[in-house]
């Protein structure tokens, strides 16, 4: 993966877009990414786009790839669309770069969109029912909500309005986090406090208010021990990275400066394992095969941008990651371990959580970030001296865990 390069990034904010398209914010980001490398439309030379709501929300199914890009001025080469639920952004970059690295051309592009909100609420929401085995649906909600069991939810700590499902599945993993290694409510909501002072600095981030941890813990409940800032909003948006060989970034006038180096690409699905098995689980899995094809240690990591579609989410993806132990990332997250300025930075783009998370743009939009980190424009949430960097994104559920994860290892040239 030495000679693989990200060249250009572009991204819109994350939020409610009303007055513009799908394909509007997909234009935009890729735009955006052109932009950045100095490259042209006509410059790529394959393309992937990722979208997961595309079809229920919009009604395009089969071909949303070819038309967003045809609507961006890039026709003529090979498109293809890519779903992988929450994965699908990272998954379309991972099959970009494989393009690149078997030779097939030298400038492709990856793009992420969606156009989450809607008028019908519950369409809206009902588009994560499908993040499992719709044939075994029962089975997979009665496995994953056993995991919280042995902590029974105060009174009043879950919300009457409606939520996704997943929200119940993750509310599960926390209590089997508190279970275990003593995991606290409030190590949690310091993972939530953290993100959101971290979009304050975010331009492109859907929310940038600031929370205290004794905000976070008396905003309103979700399901115990979430509450609302500690999860990740309904979002549009859009975000694109232009990657290359070394003989397409000569051909993109060789902007070396700006170009990030892209170290390792990793996209696996889960295996059978009991859930106390964790060095089987998917993410850890991933993360190992990514730091040897990357020739990295963890310990050698500046920061991360990690899958937080809830804060207990950056507390198992750090520890799936080995930036920390198992057991060790609520206290760190209390410590102030993961904030900027602190030991190993996560998700200083503000997350999931703050961010935002349009399903098939997320990956990218971490992508995006991690690229303006290692090249030091990240302004006031810049993390000094950054120098390599890893990306975690995983998607949908598959018996206990992600039934696909992503991780990506990148570094300044």
């Amino acid at each position: 993966m030495n000679d693989l390069f990200v060249a250009g990034v572009g991204m819109t904010a994350f939020g409610r877009h009303a007055d513009q398209s799908l394909y509007d914010l997909a234009r935009r980001a890729i735009a955006a990414a052109l932009q950045d490398a100095g490259a042209e439309a006509s410059e790529v030379q394959a393309a992937y786009y990722a979208g997961a709501t595309n079809g229920p929300l919009q009604g395009q199914y089969s071909i949303p790839g070819p038309i967003a890009l045809r609507r961006a001025g890039i026709e003529g080469v090979a498109v293809f669309s890519v779903e992988n639920a929450c994965a699908s952004g990272s998954s379309a970059f991972h099959l970009a770069a494989t393009a690149l690295k078997a030779g097939a051309c030298d400038i492709a592009l990856a793009v992420g969109a969606e156009k989450m909100n809607i008028a019908d609420k519950s369409r809206m929401l009902g588009v994560f029912d499908s993040g499992w085995d719709l044939s075994a649906g029962q089975a997979n909600r009665a496995t994953l909500l056993a995991l919280g069991a042995g902590i029974e939810p105060p009174p009043g700590s879950q919300s009457e309005r409606p939520y996704s499902v997943f929200m119940d599945v993750y509310a599960a993993f926390c209590r089997q986090h508190m279970r275990r290694y003593g995991t606290t409510q409030r190590q949690i909501a310091a993972v939530a406090a953290k993100n959101h002072r971290h979009s304050v600095h975010n331009p492109l981030a859907q929310f940038r208010e600031a929370y205290s941890i004794e905000q976070v813990l008396a905003a309103p409940p979700i399901t115990y021990p979430l509450t609302l800032p500690m999860c990740s909003a309904i979002s549009d948006g859009a975000a694109a990275a232009l990657l290359c060989t070394a003989e397409g970034l000569k051909r993109l006038n060789g902007r070396v400066g700006r170009a990030v180096r892209l170290r390792a690409s990793v996209v696996l699905t889960g295996i059978d394992h009991d859930a106390d098995e964790r060095e089987k689980g998917i993410g850890w899995r991933c993360a190992a095969r990514a730091y040897e094809m990357a020739g990295v240690d963890p310990c050698d990591i500046d920061l991360a941008e990690v899958h937080d579609a809830t804060a207990m989410g950056e507390l198992l993806n750090a520890e799936a990651l080995r930036l920390v132990p198992f057991g060790d990332a609520g206290a760190a997250a209390e410590r102030g371990e993961f904030t900027v300025g602190g030991r190993i930075p996560i998700n200083p783009s503000g997350g999931l959580e703050s961010k935002g998370h349009p399903i098939g743009a997320t990956g990218l939009g971490q992508i995006h970030e991690l690229v303006t980190q290692l090249r030091g424009e990240a302004g006031p949430r810049q993390v000094e001296g950054a120098r390599l960097a890893v990306q975690e994104n995983g998607g949908g559920l598959i018996g206990i865990e992600e039934a696909v994860v992503a991780v990506n290892v990148f570094s300044r040239i």
